[in-house]
């Protein structure tokens, strides 16, 4: 199969190369003694990835801190099951489906992969494989941190930075979707972005000062660093500073600040599976590159507003 690879975490993008390399082998995956208990064999048609993976020592050592180069990035797939394992749950050959790959084993910026059934949803027939590998990643950290890190309710205000990207733009249509009150954060010109996408104010983080947004019940934040911090000053008593930028430098004084890693989950891909296919929740796709150009799409030489997906089968 095809697949990209990354051998050298010095080199970083430059160490990234397209090649030629041995598949999945369907037989022994059939075999308790060819594949984890559980696992199955999807043949990709897109792949989402994020840009600072060749940071994660994940993508470098396994769990057990062994080198495990050259490795495959890339985590997130839309496809079909290919092949089957014991254990192999809820899932059949030929079935389309979405999903998150583990973080320690080669990912989808190949024609193949194995993947943990569990970390897969069914994905309908009228949604585009681009579409679902855009919304995998994306669509479950906007879930977990509104709903399960964040409480979300009814009537509450939200502060969403970066609510023009991949992952604010879902937070904020799910926000807005519960019936919370969003204010939307980026840059100047991201504002009108931010507002299609459900924002009902918008901060231009350029220019605008955060206190004057005055205090919400949550704030979901991307960024980290100096926002991060201003961000903790703005939650209200009892209200939660969520964050995927890493362990927060500041909490909310009578409140709580929580960041996580985003896991795969089979009913939430398919609660937004359910509000990709009724319009409830539309995508932020950038840019659709084909395998052979992968390794430009994941270093690009401008910015891409919006998710980058890599479309590996017509």
């Amino acid at each position: 199969m095809k697949a990209i690879v990354v051998t050298d975490r010095a080199a970083g993008t430059a160490g990234m190369t397209l090649v030629e390399r041995p598949g999945p082998d369907a037989a022994r995956l059939a075999s308790l003694e060819g594949a984890n208990y559980g696992d199955v064999v999807v043949e990709v048609h897109a792949s989402g990835f994020t840009g600072n993976e060749l940071e994660w020592p994940s993508t470098w050592v396994d769990r057990l801190g062994r080198d495990r180069t050259p490795s495959i990035p890339g985590h997130e797939v839309a496809g079909v099951v290919s092949a089957l394992s014991y254990g192999a749950a809820g899932l059949s050959v030929g079935q389309r489906v979405f999903g998150l790959t583990e973080w320690t084993r080669d990912g989808t910026l190949a024609e193949y992969v194995v993947v943990e059934a569990r970390n897969l949803a069914p994905l309908p027939g009228d949604v585009d494989f681009t579409v679902g590998a855009s919304v995998t990643m994306t669509g479950l950290t906007a879930w977990q941190g509104l709903f399960e890190h964040g409480g979300l309710r009814l009537g509450q205000s939200v502060l969403v930075h970066g609510a023009a990207g991949a992952v604010g733009s879902m937070a904020t249509q799910l926000a807005r979707e519960a019936g919370a009150y969003v204010i939307g954060t980026g840059r100047a010109a991201q504002r009108q972005k931010a507002l299609d996408f459900g924002a009902q104010e918008f901060v231009d983080l350029e220019n605008d000062a955060l206190e004057g947004v005055g205090n919400v019940d949550l704030v979901f934040d991307v960024f980290g660093g100096d926002i991060g911090r201003q961000s903790a000053g703005l939650v209200r008593g009892g209200g939660t500073l969520v964050t995927i930028a890493g362990p927060p430098e500041a909490r909310p004084a009578n409140g709580l600040a929580v960041d996580f890693v985003v896991v795969s989950d089979r009913a939430q891909l398919g609660e937004i599976a359910r509000r990709v296919r009724d319009g409830r929740l539309r995508t932020n796709i950038g840019q659709v590159a084909p395998l052979d150009e992968a390794v430009a799409a994941f270093n690009p030489t401008e910015r891409i507003n919006g998710k980058t997906i890599i479309r590996v089968r017509q």
